[in-house]
């Protein structure tokens, strides 16, 4: 069994926001999302609730396995 990686989490919100060229004030605005949590969670010293998951997984067009690096596509 696979535990969480706050970090593998962090890199893939990042490089996601990457490609789409937004940052993290623009990324939280657009969720109803703070811009502290993005940055926590980006540095690994949080871990996201369900529902950003969620929210973060159907804004990027990914699956919110793949967010929690339950698989690599």
């Amino acid at each position: 069994m696979k535990n969480f990686d706050r970090n593998v989490f962090g890199e893939r919100l990042r490089a996601l926001r990457g490609e789409k060229n937004i940052g993290q004030d623009r990324l939280a605005k657009e969720l109803g999302l703070s811009n502290a949590s993005i940055s926590y969670w980006e540095t690994g010293k949080q871990e996201p609730c369900a529902s950003a998951i969620f929210k973060l997984a159907n804004y990027f067009d990914v699956s919110a396995d793949y967010l929690l690096g339950m698989i690599d596509d």
